[in-house]
């Protein structure tokens, strides 16, 4: 069996609602490029990368004027209304393009601080010790269980990861996981929950808490902070 290669499927057909902006997050501007731009320029740079398939909304009229969208590594598709649905038709599209055995890594349009380093890193663990496994970081905060705004009872972290992306997986077990969790409603946040409800073994690989989602206005800010810091360490 060839060596499995490594193809990189990232979600951008979000709008980014929460980000109170007309343009959606992976297009805003941070450190004078679009977040897209600087997530797709460090995943570029994964190990045995054999391509990057980015789905966006079918109504996207702005990746193409990215530079990064003229590398021919680069290939974009048509996502679809939720981010599973975005991360199964690319799951398809690869279907007739990739082996069985080749990983799948799946990234954040809108999570770009993760660095070259813990990318390699995390690739590394996966292909070499594990089935499928995912980056997270322990919970630092004390967890509170709150109803109708009124603390319930102070949850134990001591167990809880807070799961990040790249998550990364075998092609065949990913769609098989992914396609079956959506046709039986079940809810799907991440990769990982499709994994785990169809029976398998999710490793974690400690992460960074600098690789942060850009979710909300304020953590544009602070990505661009923790881009500057990467760039003078």
């Amino acid at each position: 069996m060839n060596t499995p290669k490594i193809w990189v499927l990232v979600p951008a057909a979000g709008t980014g609602s929460r980000m109170q902006s007309e343009t959606p997050k992976q297009y805003l501007s941070l450190n004078g490029q679009p977040v897209l731009e600087h997530t797709l320029n460090v995943l570029l740079q994964t190990p045995q990368l054999a391509g990057v398939i980015v789905a966006l909304g079918p109504e996207d009229e702005r990746f193409g004027s990215l530079a990064v969208a003229r590398d021919p590594r680069v290939q974009p598709i048509v996502g679809g209304r939720e981010r599973a649905d975005s991360v199964l038709a690319g799951l398809r599209y690869l279907a007739k393009r990739a082996a069985s055995h080749d990983w799948v890594l799946v990234h954040d349009a809108a999570r770009p601080c993760l660095t070259v380093s813990l990318l390699h890193s995390f690739c590394e663990k996966v292909a070499s010790e594990t089935e499928g496994g995912i980056l997270a970081v322990p919970v630092a905060d004390t967890l509170k269980w709150v109803e109708q705004s009124t603390i319930g009872r102070t949850v134990d972290r001591s167990h809880l990861w807070a799961a990040q992306t790249p998550q990364m997986f075998p092609l065949f077990t990913l769609t098989q996981a992914l396609d079956a969790a959506l046709t039986e409603g079940v809810p799907v946040t991440d990769e990982a929950s499709a994994m785990e409800w169809a029976g398998h073994t999710v490793a974690v690989v400690p992460g960074a808490p600098g690789n942060i989602k850009i979710t909300q206005p304020q953590d544009l800010a602070l990505a661009a902070l923790i881009l500057r810091a990467q760039e003078e360490s």
